[in-house]
C-alpha cells in the first residue's frame, strides 16, 4: 500500500494478518485498513447489506442511532436541510431526522443510487455507519465537505478502534463490509485537514462542521 486511503500519508507499515487477511496501520492519522485485495466485490457487498435488520420502526434500532441523532438535532436550527449519506435499504435516520423537522435527501450506492441529491448544498450531512465501508475515505471525505454549506455539519458514526491487542477478535473487524477502522484522533485528523472543527461528542460519534 502505497499511500493511506485516509489521510494520504505515504507508506502504511503492514499491521496484522487475521484469517489470510492483511491489514495496514497508517503512522499518521493511525487508521487501519484492510487490504484492497481482500475486500468483496460490489455484488457480495450488497447482499450482506440486505441480511442487516435496520428496520426504521425498530425502537432498539432508533435507540441506537439516537446516539448520532440527538447531539445532532441539538446544533441545527429549525427546518434545516440534510442529506443522509449511505442510507441503506432502510433509512431510519432520516425518518428520525424528517420526525424533528428537518428535510433529509437520501443517497445510497446501493439502495438510493440517484447522484441528484449529490449536486447540491446541505446544513447538514449524516453518515452512520458508513465511514467503515468506504474504500477510498480521503475521496469520500473531500466529497462530504464539499456537499456542506458553510458553517454547515458532518455527522459521522463508527465504531472507534481503540485496542490493538484485540483486533484480530474483534467482531466489528469481522463484518466483511468493514474495510477502514478509526480511531477518534484519525477523524480529528481528517478535520483538520480540511479546515473544519470536530468534537468527538459520545463513544463512536464524531461531530464536524465546515468553517462559516
Amino acid at each position: 500500500m502505497i499511500a493511506c486511503p485516509v489521510c494520504r500519508a505515504p507508506g502504511p507499515a503492514p499491521f496484522l494478518r487475521v484469517n489470510g487477511a492483511d491489514y495496514w496501520r497508517c503512522g499518521v492519522c493511525l487508521a487501519t485498513v484492510l487490504d484492497p485485495a481482500h475486500r468483496l466485490s460490489a455484488a457480495q457487498e450488497r447482499a450482506h447489506y440486505l441480511t442487516h435488520e435496520n428496520d426504521p420502526a425498530d425502537p432498539r434500532y432508533r435507540a441506537f442511532l439516537s446516539k448520532l441523532a440527538d447531539p445532532l438535532l441539538a446544533r441545527l436550527k429549525p427546518g434545516a436541510e440534510g442529506l443522509d449519506y449511505g442510507c441503506g435499504p432502510g433509512p431510519a435516520l432520516a425518518a428520525m431526522l424528517r420526525e424533528a423537522g428537518h428535510a433529509v435527501a437520501l443517497y445510497d450506492p446501493f439502495f438510493a443510487p440517484d447522484r441528484a441529491p449529490l449536486a447540491r448544498a446541505y446544513d447538514f450531512v449524516a453518515c452512520t455507519e458508513t465511514a467503515e465501508h468506504f474504500h477510498a475515505p480521503a475521496d469520500e471525505f473531500d466529497r462530504l465537505g464539499g456537499l456542506l454549506r458553510p458553517g454547515g455539519w458532518l455527522a459521522v458514526m463508527t465504531c472507534f478502534q481503540t485496542d490493538d491487542a484485540r483486533f484480530g477478535a474483534w467482531r466489528y473487524r469481522a463484518d466483511p463490509t468493514h474495510v477502514v477502522f478509526y480511531r477518534a484522533g484519525t477523524l480529528r485528523h481528517v478535520a483538520a485537514q480540511r479546515g473544519w472543527s470536530c468534537e468527538i461528542v459520545r463513544k463512536d460519534v464524531a461531530l464536524m462542521r465546515a468553517p462559516g
